[in-house]
């Protein structure tokens, strides 16, 4: 087998795990809250948020090892890191165990993010990037799919410890592939140390900014919460002065100088804040609000992951062809027009009014998400697509963490705590009517904000890129 086709396969297993991996739990959230003990409504968020945090606090970390040390050898290792924390997982005795256990997963799913996409774009040619990272896209997407009724179906019949056991057998077998057949092509950059200053600035100041947004919602803001939101944000500001003076920074900014670089993050960074939220919000309308079983609320959610597939691929292989501005942009417009609908459902809509825009906010993310990738892949130097790619990475996942926070922070301040707690649980709401009123309140003014956020993201996706004709290298134009 040729050796790109080799690279394309593992790494959509592994795109396949984490998305798998990710829709599970969500889907299987409100039975987790409900059966393991010690897991309150904020613990709850945790499992979801924990996991991501990891991504985003070590992710430009991984992406400078691996400059420095090779993709390879970190994709193999958080392979097997991956598996051992999913295993770690279904043996969590309570709310605080399994936030820890989703930890160490997050710190695998780091290892894989950060250098996948890179392994990737050093196998195949610039002309073919675009629909490779789409076939990539499918494999994620197709997982996501996958884990919305496989989640339902492991927890109905097997518990929610089961929805852990399906890494186990693909990490398993992925880890031992990706250790014998993938090679190093990129070259190391032998010297250069990793950032701990920056990466413990960072992980910090994300860390205590989430803390303080996602407790204080609930506390009604006391001293504390509000005290761990600034400090959080002092320290991400103090982030990027240190690493304008940092010799080896963990994220590079000189990369930023790059017009097409810098409009391809600003416009990932507006898209993940205006997306990250949707998912959960749905999870919890059908199985909170409306009070569907977990095999019924993934079924039900399936549509918005479908169009996603179908819409990945088909733009990474047009935009590989004819430039990938009007495609990112295309699908940030499409998602805010959805999300705008969405606002404007009333309280007890039919699930086949609901499901047009939640189909049309799919098919919005898998248009823009692939071209956006190759364009930021495309525009830097052969030997910066490691750090590129943790950039790229880490831009993603905090802005799906701070996108959940505040869409979790507008739910508990539209109604009572202990509805908020029924909700997300899945229990039956005393005074229905007037609860569910307050929900959709709620849900209508998280729409409109992710709609704005898409709005925008769509400026820098037309105004900052640039498209370069069918065959013609980026780099050379960058090195020239």
């Amino acid at each position: 087998m040729d050796y790109k086709y080799i690279v394309i396969v593992n790494t959509t297993i592994a795109s396949f795990m984490a998305l798998l991996d990710s829709n599970i739990v969500l889907i299987s959230l409100p039975t987790i809250i409900r059966e393991l003990p010690g897991t309150p409504t904020a613990y709850g968020i945790w499992v979801i948020l924990g996991y991501s945090l990891m991504l985003a606090t070590i992710l430009l970390t991984i992406g400078r090892l691996s400059d420095i040390h090779g993709r390879v050898k970190l994709y193999n290792i958080g392979f097997a890191i991956f598996t051992i924390g999913s295993a770690l997982c279904s043996f969590s005795l309570n709310g605080f165990l399994l936030i820890l256990f989703r930890l160490i997963q997050g710190v695998g799913s780091a290892l894989i993010f950060a250098n996948g996409t890179a392994i990737i774009t050093d196998a195949f040619p610039q002309n073919e990037r675009g629909r490779a990272l789409g076939i990539n896209q499918i494999g994620g997407i197709t997982g996501s799919v996958v884990g919305l009724v496989l989640g339902g179906v492991l927890t109905q019949s097997l518990g929610w410890r089961s929805i852990f056991w399906i890494n186990i057998p693909i990490g398993g077998f992925a880890t031992f592939w990706a250790y014998t057949k993938l090679k190093e092509i990129s070259s190391p950059l032998k010297g250069e140390k990793p950032d701990a200053l920056g990466m413990g600035l960072y992980g910090i100041g994300l860390t205590l900014f989430l803390l303080g947004l996602t407790f204080g919602s609930i506390s009604g803001w006391i001293a504390l919460d509000v005290g761990m939101m600034v400090t959080g944000l002092v320290l991400i500001i103090v982030f990027g002065f240190a690493e304008v003076k940092i010799k080896q920074p963990m994220m590079d900014l000189s990369l930023f100088k790059i017009r097409q670089f810098f409009a391809g993050i600003l416009s990932n960074l507006l898209a993940a804040l205006a997306r990250g939220s949707a998912s959960i919000v749905f999870v919890f309308y059908f199985q909170g609000a409306l009070l569907e079983d977990a095999l019924t609320a993934g079924i039900k959610i399936i549509p918005f992951s479908i169009a996603f597939v179908l819409l990945g691929p088909l733009s990474g292989y047009l935009s590989d062809k004819y430039g990938s501005r009007r495609f990112a942009t295309a699908g940030l417009l499409l998602s805010g027009v959805a999300f705008v609908i969405f606002a404007l459902l009333p309280v007890n809509v039919s699930y086949n009014t609901f499901v047009i825009p939640m189909v049309l906010v799919g098919a919005g993310g898998g248009m823009f998400i692939a071209p956006n990738i190759a364009s930021i892949m495309n525009s830097v130097p052969t030997n910066r697509r490691g750090i590129a790619s943790g950039i790229s990475a880490t831009v993603l996942n905090s802005g799906f963490l701070i996108s959940i926070g505040i869409s979790f922070a507008i739910m508990a301040e539209s109604m009572p705590i202990s509805v908020l707690q029924q909700i997300f649980a899945g229990y039956s709401i005393s005074s229905g009517t007037v609860n569910l009123v307050s929900f959709h309140d709620a849900t209508t003014r998280i729409f409109l904000v992710l709609a704005s956020l898409s709005f925008l993201a769509a400026i820098p996706a037309w105004f900052g890129t640039r498209d370069f004709p069918a065959g013609k290298s980026t780099e050379r134009v960058i090195i020239e």
